[in-house]
């Protein structure tokens, strides 16, 4: 069993800063990728920013430059650095994750999402 436990929402003027942070737990051998999404309402989801197990990092377009994401692998966690935020950035971000479990005698893949933290951003 794996958990993706994310904190660091809130409200935020324009031009604020937030961290997002996701930790994972349970049984993992190994995390081959973690990434951060959002869904803002009467939207689809979407990717906002990537990161590999060699650490390749890859942004939305809408987000580069003011996004930063970094990963603490002896701590299994993800993070967000946001800066000059924008309303436009306001939506509930999750975490996403790509790990290797442990089950019965091997190994097996697992993908699952957080439960999700607001991000408001007020003009």
């Amino acid at each position: 069993q794996v958990q993706l436990v994310e904190s660091g929402g809130g409200l935020v003027q324009a031009g604020g800063s937030l961290r997002l942070s996701c930790a994972a737990s349970g049984s993992i051998v190994s995390i081959n990728a973690m990434a951060w999404y959002r869904q803002a309402p009467g939207e689809q989801r979407e990717l906002v920013a990537a990161i590999t197990s060699s650490g390749s990092t890859n942004y939305a377009d809408s987000v580069e430059g003011r996004f930063t994401i970094s990963r603490d692998f002896a701590k299994n966690t993800v993070y967000l650095q946001m800066d000059s935020l924008e309303p436009e950035d306001t939506a509930v971000y999750y975490c996403n994750a790509a790990i290797i479990t442990t089950w019965l005698f091997g190994s097996r893949a697992w993908n699952g999402w957080g439960q999700g933290t607001q991000v408001t951003v007020s003009s």
